[in-house]
């Protein structure tokens, strides 16, 4: 148990570190973080919701709003309505121009990094990872007396 505590500490490690790699190169390229999410959550060229990318991104709703405000003001975003009540993000042509110089050499850097690990199935294994953490930590949200600190 003691090497699978220190594997998962490793694992925590690389994903803080890979964090931390992310907030460097957009401080470098001078991109704000919000911005990055929400041209990452757009690049597939498929419309979301502020909620969908507030939710798969773990972005805060009034920080995405806020920018989505501002974008529009820019032109690189527009406002679709589905007929329901909450819109879809769509980036205009000057807004996808924009993404794709950000989010170019990052996709290449992502890319040249990851491509040993993607016929490992890698992705579906953390996502398997991100579901089954989830549910574990939904079993300590239902327990009582937890400590506050």
């Amino acid at each position: 148990m003691a090497g699978d505590r220190q594997q998962i500490r490793r694992l925590m490690i690389a994903i803080n570190r890979i964090d931390e790699m992310y907030y460097g190169i957009l401080r470098v390229l001078g991109v704000r973080g919000a911005a990055f999410v929400l041209f990452y959550a757009l690049a597939d060229g498929r419309p979301a919701s502020q909620k969908k990318i507030c939710q798969e991104w773990a972005i805060p709703k009034t920080t995405l709003n806020t920018l989505v405000q501002e974008y529009l003001q820019k032109g690189y975003v527009r406002l679709v309505s589905t007929g329901h009540r909450e819109k879809q993000i769509v980036l205009t042509q000057q807004g996808a121009a924009l993404a794709q110089r950000i989010l170019t050499p990052l996709f290449c850097a992502e890319e040249n990094a990851m491509e040993p690990f993607l016929k490992t199935g890698l992705a579906g294994q953390m996502e398997c990872f991100a579901q089954r953490l989830e549910k574990e930590f939904d079993k300590i949200k239902r327990e009582e007396g937890m400590p506050h600190v």
